[in-house]
């Protein structure tokens, strides 16, 4: 039986994961990484940390299965990354994340030129790619004289796995110089950045082949799929492909998503709107750039743990007069606001570890309502969405998200319906001809539902919420 290998490739860990057709998981191992931030508002990885947590996840599976029927490999990665390579392919400076906001002046100059809204379909965030590399070009020239290729995070994988450089659309939807309608590269927002087509790589989309597995790894020479940057992965995990459905994730960051059968832009929402992972698909999201991690944030303050602050909040109650807003490194969706930093509001006496937890978990659904909201502008309503990532575990926060956004959430079984997943399903499609049918939904074990004794006090947090921010907003 033939078995399919995903690579996912996280900001604090890579996941790797063995399926067969059945998508059994037959074994899988996840190698842990580190982010650098050495100054504020900076965020960087080295690109060999990625090589290396590669090269050990594939021998710690062929460790753990047989893989002599592996058929495909499939590739996700956290987008907008800038990694920059010389003509030897060599890296020439540390890569800068999606949670990056060094260059919110860069953003701004493009964002000023009409051009980039109407040609990529989003605004250009401080963390997208383009901005970055043109903070290289001003501060470090040195550096961006030498620059020969510019890889998202999960290419520099595939650089590793097969020698190719090469991209797919989701991906590259989210770098500012991409014409997300047509779904290529942009010659003239290159131009713009003193950057040329010669300098980006070749593209494919996510289901089809993009190279062959290399001599060295020690498995057979499989075709490596196109892949897709996290989110859209996540969404081939999660059966996220027809049009009208939708997932929320708790990872690191926080995405509401939503699948389209059309190019749908409206920049001026900060809804993100890039193309899918399959052939003539796109999809838009809200995204705030503190989900779990804001939890995490307390956790180190508090020194417990996330799950010990959320074991034992007992049942659902009514926001209390403390509110967290959660923009610890700034925010997207939809206040494109790099500057802008967190806030605990309304602490007294009483304020406990509990109370802020919840301010917290609150602060973070007030955040997706945001989102939520900017969709809507769109003319994307949501009625239900699929819960996946590490905070949907947590049965209070889940409460709290249906109850503020005001629709059902699903919770699927035990199991990986992840980008992993989603990164395998993508491997299966490039090496058998596949389509996006078998992108199929997860089995639910239970549906949250808002509680509406609560709704109306959920709402007057929100509203309270958005005031708040707006004081905060005049601070910055």
């Amino acid at each position: 039986m033939a078995t399919y290998i995903g690579l996912d490739l996280g900001t604090s860990s890579l996941k790797a994961i063995l399926i067969d057709v059945d998508e059994t998981v037959l074994a899988e191992h996840t190698v842990p990484l580190s982010v650098q931030r050495p100054h504020d508002g900076w965020s960087e990885q080295d690109p060999a940390s990625w090589a290396a947590a590669t090269d050990a996840a594939l021998a710690a599976l062929a460790g753990k299965a047989d893989c002599s029927a592996l058929a495909g490999i499939g590739l996700s990665g956290h987008m907008h990354g800038a990694t920059l390579l010389d003509a030897e392919d060599r890296v020439l400076r540390p890569c800068m994340l999606w949670n990056d906001t060094r260059s919110a002046a860069q953003a701004a100059r493009m964002d000023a030129d009409p051009r980039y809204r109407t040609i990529t379909g989003n605004i250009v965030f401080p963390g997208f790619t383009a901005p970055k590399v043109d903070w290289v070009r001003e501060t470090q020239p040195e550096v961006f004289d030498k620059i020969a290729k510019i890889l998202l995070p999960k290419d520099y994988l595939r650089l590793h796995l097969t020698g190719g450089h090469v991209a797919e659309m989701s991906d590259a939807a989210g770098t500012a110089w991409f014409d997300t309608g047509a779904r290529d590269w942009s010659d003239a927002l290159l131009a713009d950045c003193h950057l040329s087509r010669a300098q980006m790589p070749s593209l494919v989309e996510g289901s089809a082949i993009s190279g062959r597995l290399r001599d060295g790894f020690g498995l057979p020479p499989v075709p490596v799929a196109g892949g897709a940057g996290d989110n859209a992965a996540a969404a081939i995990g999660a059966g996220v492909v027809q049009d009208g459905t939708a997932f929320l994730s708790l990872g690191t960051s926080g995405v509401l998503f939503a699948a389209n059968d059309g190019y749908r832009p409206d920049p001026a929402t900060a809804v993100h709107t890039f193309c899918h992972a399959v052939p003539g698909t796109w999809h838009q999201m809200g995204v705030i750039l503190a989900a779990t991690d804001a939890l995490e944030w307390l956790a180190r303050l508090t020194g417990q743990t996330a799950a010990e602050l959320t074991r034992d909040l007992g049942p659902l109650q009514a926001p209390g007069r403390t509110l967290f807003l959660p923009y610890l490194g700034g925010e997207r969706t939809p206040h494109n606001n790099a500057a802008i930093r967190g806030q605990f509001l309304h602490l007294d006496h009483a304020t406990d570890a509990k109370a802020a937890t919840r301010a917290v978990l609150e602060g973070v659904a007030f955040a997706f309502a945001d989102s939520r909201d900017a969709l809507a502008a769109t003319g994307t309503t949501i009625r239900q969405a699929l819960a996946i990532g590490g905070g949907a575990k947590s049965a209070y926060w889940l409460e709290v998200l249906a109850t503020v956004l005001g629709f059902p959430l699903d919770v699927p079984r035990a199991g990986d319906f992840g980008a992993a997943l989603g990164a395998a399903r993508l491997g299966r499609m490039a090496a058998t001809g596949a389509g996006a049918e078998i992108a199929t939904t997860p089995p639910i074990e239970r549906t949250v539902t808002p509680d509406a004794g609560l709704t109306a006090a959920f709402a007057e947090g929100h509203a309270r919420y958005r005031d708040s921010y707006q004081a905060l907003k005049g601070l910055h």
